[in-house]
């Protein structure tokens, strides 16, 4: 395993087999996230980055199978914050330190591209020494250029998976796979700190869709990576499947730690959600980054995009020193600070 994983690291390409012996395999997986802990050491020592989570919006115009905020679920009570409501909560988490703002929300045709270049150029204007994360889906090109001019640093958009059949079956038809990439790319060309990333163990997904994941990242080479376990919504089509595994999901942690030993991966919500420890296991996987939520306690419980999602206590903003404490017993330590990706040397 050892050999495997140093050729990672050293970006060499691993064979199917290669690749499923890592994933599947029969070996020790304590040394697999000893070895995602050397590389993340390397350029990030014991740092972990706090982002702070402002979920804007759950209105959606799509209907993935999987998500809870769909737009054909009639059960969400939906709610959109005001550009005031984002900057109070960006006040709020200035204060306890974040230097990171994440504004996560659905594909929502009401946040107009000049509404969304506002609320971005007066969060920089008001804290021009923190970054600005977008994830608000697919949008066209030019929306994503006016963004960033007014001051957008990153942008998240999972790929879902990198198996154009395996996309189909996760979304309805009008939810094209080469749009998704085509929007990864033209966020990579604009200058965005890019972030893709897919779910463990969603409905359809074997090893070989695994695979294709992982030869995705390699080549695109994302600053930023998230990955959870899928959590069945009892209000989707998808109610009655069963979550991804704990133990595969750490795995794909690990894996990209050391295929991308300078992105950005955060320890997910959602790994926090399925074992109480999740989060820290994630950070000792490979993963430097976590991101309690801001959002308006009002609100949180009606982001729902999969069944429990933990957003209290420390997956919640005021919940930060206690936070800190478990980060520190993991053997880490949470900074206040921006928290970009490494560049290549």
């Amino acid at each position: 395993m050892t050999d495997l994983t140093d050729r990672l690291w050293a970006g060499d390409s691993l064979s199917d087999d290669e690749w499923r012996y890592l994933i599947e395999g029969d070996y020790e997986k304590q040394a697999l996230f000893h070895e995602a802990d050397k590389a993340r050491r390397r350029y990030y020592g014991t740092d972990v980055y706090i982002r702070g989570l402002i979920e804007i919006s759950n209105f959606c115009r799509n209907d993935c199978l999987y998500c809870g905020i769909r737009r054909s679920n009639a059960n969400v009570s939906r709610y959109r914050l005001t550009e005031a409501e984002i900057l109070a909560c960006c006040g709020q988490g200035y204060a306890l330190g974040f230097r990171t703002f994440v504004l996560q929300g659905g594909e929502d045709a009401y946040h107009i591209t000049a509404w969304v270049a506002g609320v971005v150029s007066a969060i920089k204007e008001k804290y021009p020494d923190c970054a600005v994360t977008l994830s608000l889906g697919e949008r066209p090109r030019r929306d994503y250029e006016i963004w960033y001019q007014a001051g957008a640093d990153r942008y998240l958009l999972r790929h879902e998976t990198a198996t154009r059949s395996h996309y189909e079956k996760l979304h309805p038809p009008e939810q094209a796979y080469l749009r998704r990439m085509e929007c990864l790319r033209n966020l990579r060309e604009i200058g965005y700190q890019t972030g893709a990333g897919f779910m463990v163990g969603s409905p359809f997904q074997g090893t070989e869709e695994l695979i294709a994941d992982m030869r995705f990242l390699q080549e695109f080479r994302p600053e930023m990576v998230g990955i959870g376990p899928f959590i069945p919504h009892r209000d989707t089509p998808f109610s009655g499947y069963p979550a991804g595994s704990l133990e595969r999901t750490l795995i794909m942690v690990a894996l990209t730690r050391l295929t991308l030993p300078k992105a950005l991966i955060p320890a997910t919500t959602a790994l926090g959600t399925i074992h109480p420890q999740g989060r820290e296991m994630g950070l000792k996987a490979g993963a430097n980054v976590v991101m309690p939520n801001l959002s308006p306690a009002n609100v949180r419980g009606q982001y729902s995009l999969y069944d429990n999602k933990a957003c209290t206590g420390q997956e919640a903003a005021e919940g930060l020193t206690a936070l800190k404490e478990s980060v520190a017993q993991a053997g880490y330590r949470v900074v206040e600070s921006r928290g970009d990706a490494v560049q290549a040397e």
